[in-house]
């Protein structure tokens, strides 16, 4: 029996758990997820979730939703993989073997690497919407604010999702303009790039589109 051992179950690991279930052969394939969180967060959702077209219940699920039936499922934190032995081990000391090995840990949101950012006003009036807390924290925040300076401000590369800022001020144009109050709202696009995008044309484009809606675009910004 072969056995694939996949690390992660995110969207990625998901993803070929259920790819993979259906390519191999389950008399020949034993296949096995590990993570060590059970919730499920469709991340590109929390995007929508500061202007109140998603809530909470559209992108939270229980992981064991999306599971294919066949492949064994390990809710642990990873220890160490010792690639030279074929071998993980989980945190709790179990030790498992494998013939072919995915690794889909993902990444994560680290925003007490810049200094300041999660001060006192984390939260209140500094806000990400790369994760569920600062996304719910951010559509309470815009439930009563009457306007002022928004500023959204990529802090450093690579980040994910490049294109998510860009839709967050066009969505934050709309979404001030529906409710009458979009000439109290001074938004600014802040980038450590040269321009609105990665590629010269997109940049062109997008950087026009953004004057178009007057939105204020400050390129080449290292956040100290």
């Amino acid at each position: 029996m072969n056995k694939l051992l996949i690390l992660g179950a995110g969207t990625a690991g998901t993803m070929m758990a259920n790819k993979m279930r259906k390519k191999l052969s389950a008399e020949e394939w034993d296949i096995t997820i590990v993570d060590q969180y059970k919730t499920h967060y469709y991340q590109p959702g929390f995007l929508f979730i500061p202007f109140g077209m998603y809530s909470r219940e559209d992108v939270v699920k229980p992981k064991s939703d999306f599971f294919p039936l066949g492949v064994n499922v390990i809710y642990s934190k990873i220890e160490k993989i010792e690639a030279a032995d074929n071998k993980v081990l989980l945190a709790d000391g179990v030790v498992l073997n494998y013939d072919y090995l995915i690794i889909a840990t993902g990444t994560r949101t680290a925003p007490e690497e810049t200094p300041g950012l999660k001060d006192v006003l984390w939260h209140k009036e500094i806000f990400d919407f790369y994760t569920i807390e600062g996304a719910l924290a951010l559509q309470d925040f815009f439930k009563t604010w009457k306007g002022g300076e928004l500023v959204i401000n990529i802090a450093e590369l690579p980040y994910k999702c490049p294109v998510a800022p860009l839709e967050f001020v066009f969505f934050a144009d709309a979404f001030f303009t529906e409710r009458g109050f979009r000439d109290n709202v001074n938004i600014t696009y802040v980038t450590p790039l040269p321009g609105a995008f990665t590629k010269p044309r997109a940049t062109k484009m997008l950087g026009e589109l953004l004057k178009s809606k007057n939105i204020n675009i400050v390129p080449d910004f290292s956040i100290a």
